[in-house]
């Protein structure tokens, strides 16, 4: 102690002294014994990637020092070194200690952070590295293993590549992220994220004391309940476990500028740099059942399911009261409660996030035939897996006590073997005969159909040979002269838009009816598949808010669809441009968003086929002479069963700014996908303008975020369009906004269904939720317009549709 009041005393005389009468200049990147850094003052990585100095947070007068990305806008703050103590002015110092320790003084000559280093320098310097590190070394020495300090074992909020998240056995020596008090607050906030090193390491987030999340353990390749966390075209994760040292770290695909951020409010998310916006690649905490211990022991979470919980097999509720109430916290317990004497084998369970559990065992060089034996022979152990599943498959894990935190996720989980009576076994077993019967005598119940049903097909195909193409479309089929003659043969003064499929042309039949021709165009992005997606979908659709197909054209090459004519064009072309949308009144508008709700309600449940559209926009919202709004432009619209509500694909398609988060990163597209689309139409309307398309003074937010921000600051009647004058009744304007807010929340769990839209847009007294977080909130990393062939990830086609300018 008394030496560091020494310390103190001469730095506080020294340290400005030397201030007060000579400014040693500072290199680029490093500062050493004889110099110091005031606030006016940086460092510069060598690369230009970083800068360290001082900053205040927004809305703050506190002054931290802290390094941040030197050349990206918004100073994204990396790590802050006083974070527990804010200097009050400018006037902090950065300075060196007699023992090479990296001090930093307010203006009363007081330390308030310092390196902690029990090593002692003869030519200390401290130097900011094109990693973001801040390392405190001996002059000349650049060997990592002889650093003094470095930043990077006190990490803040954020985990850059390189850094290690975990413990060092040795020194005990805990790396961990703390979120930040508030957005405006960098003290210790109540989150932390690190690696649990007991048993089997994990990455756990807390609240204080209390999970609030886990990955689930460690298996050779991934972490078992965070599928995302794996290696992908941006970053390669890797973890690593021995004697020294327990840690997860990350390197980036080609030198991307990629960070964690364990924010505020507890969430856990991944960004990359896009040379204009950070992307959110993927929050850790992806849905409902990343709650640690939503179901209770031996309950199994599946998101996908509309009651997310059940008891594994051979377990029941341990309340069916509270499990009706939808209740989980109580759990399961065995059906046979003697189950530690009567276990005699166990049920395979797979797709899983390995359970929490008070106690387990591991055992690297067991197989699994031993691990099996091992658990059934000990009456506490209730269940095994396997421990690494990429190499030999060696390796055995058994757990004791109550299993926790069981989470369904097929395509990464792991097998779990659960143990279970003797009882249980001889049920299921009786169950699996049972089932196997009925699946032969439905087999040859469905063979006898079948060739009943050949024989019938047969028959009548005989009988209608002669049948022509148009017989078995049930659509009129129209000779290419006529829609020639109808179009004065495609002429460019009949054009009157381009889309997807093709370029779009006015025509007139004989009959004096008004057409509009899609021809299919030889380097368009959609071919056969969508000319035929399109043409059974609009045939067997018809309703007042869909486009009607009039017939199709299909002669040699040429193929073409003719739908009737819309006079007022796409509610783009108006929406979007200054003059037309003054006629656009209030009551019209909120009629536009009513018919396409009813539209979109039609398409999800009232049709006889469940029809997701996957590519709503505004320029696929067409109007007719009265301006009701019609639905269009089915051709990448998918039917999905009945009882299904959501799919995946590898191929995306559709409009940048329209697209939900979900289906434009990962390929999954849902009824809920169509709802983010109506969500950003919806604001569109309300506010005329495009999402990508806007741009404000103070931010650089889209207009879904933009509209957020306000609603929580009170201010959601400026997202109002101002041609509209304030002539529309608040309490509608509000409800419309919020509505849309709801749409378009980056959760598609906490998106409402398109029934709900409506009762909610209907019913001006409902109590409606608070809006969440929307999707894409925090960057644009796409070209601002509509439309764009830049890819996500890898699986985004160049296959995105265009908007048309004119009527059709």
């Amino acid at each position: 102690m008394e030496k560091l009041k020494d310390s103190l005393f001469f730095l506080a005389i020294g340290g400005f002294l030397i201030s007060s009468f000579a400014e040693p200049s500072i290199a680029a990147d490093a500062v050493t014994a004889t110099q110091s850094l005031k606030d006016n003052q940086t460092l510069v990585s060598p690369g230009q990637k970083f800068e360290l100095g001082f900053f205040s947070p927004r809305n703050s007068s506190g002054r931290y020092l802290g390094i941040w990305y030197k050349n990206i806008p918004d100073q994204a703050v990396v790590w802050v070194a006083n974070r527990d103590y804010s200097l009050q002015n400018f006037t902090g110092l950065l300075t060196f200690s007699n023992d090479s320790k990296l001090v930093l003084l307010n203006e009363s000559g007081n330390i308030i952070w310092f390196s902690n280093t029990s090593r002692v320098a003869r030519n200390p310097v401290a130097q900011l590295l094109d990693s973001g590190n801040f390392v405190l070394k001996e002059n000349g020495d650049d060997n990592p293993e002889n650093y003094l300090w470095q930043s990077f074992d006190y990490p803040s909020n954020t985990l850059l590549p390189g850094m290690k998240l975990g413990w060092n056995l040795k020194s005990g020596l805990n790396r961990h992220l703390r979120s930040w008090k508030s957005s405006d607050d960098p003290s210790p906030g109540d989150y932390t994220y690190s690696v649990d090193p007991r048993g089997l390491p994990q990455l756990v987030l807390r609240k204080g004391s209390t999970k609030e999340f886990r990955s689930g353990p460690w298996f050779g390749e991934q972490f078992s309940g965070d599928p995302d966390l794996i290696a992908n075209t941006v970053f390669k994760p890797m973890f690593f476990s021995n004697d020294d040292e327990v840690y997860y770290t990350y390197e980036t695909i080609d030198n991307n500028t990629s960070r964690f951020v364990l924010g505020e409010s507890g969430m856990v998310q991944h960004f990359s740099w896009n040379d204009r916006h950070w992307n959110l690649l993927y929050n850790v905490q992806g849905d409902r059942c990343d709650n640690y211990g939503l179901c209770g022991s031996y309950g199994n979470c599946n998101h996908d399911k509309i009651i997310n919980c059940e008891c594994l097999k051979g377990f029941r509720p341990r309340s069916p009261k509270g499990w009706n109430m939808l209740d989980w916290t109580g759990g399961c317990v065995p059906n046979d409660p003697n189950i530690c004497r009567t276990g005699k084998g166990f049920i395979k369970v797979t797709g899983l996030k390995l359970p929490d559990a008070s106690q387990f065992s591991v055992n690297v060089s067991m197989d699994m035939k031993d691990c099996k034996a091992e658990c059934l022979k000990n009456c506490s152990c209730v269940a095994y897996a396997n421990l690494d599943i990429s190499s030999s498959g060696n390796g055995c894990v058994t757990w004791f006590g109550e299993l926790i935190d069981i989470r369904q996720v097929d395509k990464y989980g792991q097998d779990l073997y659960v143990k279970v009576a003797a009882s249980e076994l001889e049920s299921i077993a009786d169950r699996s005969r049972q089932k196997k019967r009925i699946v032969v005598a439905v087999s040859v119940a469905l063979a006898v159909i079948l060739l009943a049903s050949t024989s019938f097909l047969f028959i009548w195909k005989t009988r209608t040979k002669g049948a022509t193409k148009e017989d078995e479309l049930q659509l009129p089929l129209f000779e290419l002269a006529t829609i020639e003659a109808a179009t004065s043969n495609f002429s460019a003064v009949n054009k009157i838009g381009e889309g997807g499929f093709g370029p779009v042309y006015k025509g007139e039949l004989p009959s004096g009816q008004e057409i509009a021709v899609k021809r299919h165009a030889e380097n368009s992005g959609q071919g056969l598949q969508e000319f035929k997606n399109e043409v059974i979908l609009v045939s067997q659709l018809q309703h007042r808010n869909l486009v009607k197909l009039l017939g199709c054209c299909i002669q040699g090459e040429e193929r073409m669809l003719i739908y009737e004519y819309m006079p007022n064009r796409s509610l783009d072309s108006i929406i979007f441009d200054e003059v037309s949308r003054r006629s656009l009144k209030w009551q019209k508008r909120l009629d536009i968003v009513i018919g396409i709700a009813r539209g979109l309600l039609y398409l999800h449940r009232d049709s006889r086929l469940r029809v997701i559209h996957r590519d709503l926009k505004a320029g696929n919202i067409l109007l007719d002479g009265e301006m009701n709004p019609k639905i269009s432009d089915f051709g990448m619209a998918r039917i999905i069963a009945g009882d299904q509500t959501e799919a995946k694909t590898k191929r995306v398609v559709g409009t940048y700014g329209y697209m939900s988060p979900e289906y434009a990163i990962d390929g999954h597209f849902s009824l809920k996908s169509d709802v983010f689309s109506f969500g950003v139409i919806l604001l569109e309307i309300v506010s005329g303008k495009r999402n990508r398309g806007f741009s404000h003074p103070n931010h650089k937010l889209n207009l879904i975020a933009h509209a957020w921000k306000l609603w929580n600051e009170g201010k959601a009647l400026e997202v109002m369009d101002a041609l509209l004058d304030n002539k529309f009744v608040i309490s509608e304007a509000l409800r419309c906004i919020q509505v849309g807010l709801l749409c378009v929340q980056l959760r598609p769990d906490e998106r409402p269904t398109i029934s709900s839209v409506l009762l909610m847009l209907d019913s001006q007294h409902a109590l409606l939720p608070h809006p969440g977080r929307p999707g894409f909130y925090s960057e644009r990393s796409l070209p601002e317009t509509e439309s764009s062939s830049a890819g996500i990830k890898n699986t985004i086609s160049n296959e995105i549709t265009d908007t048309l300018l004119e009527g059709r």
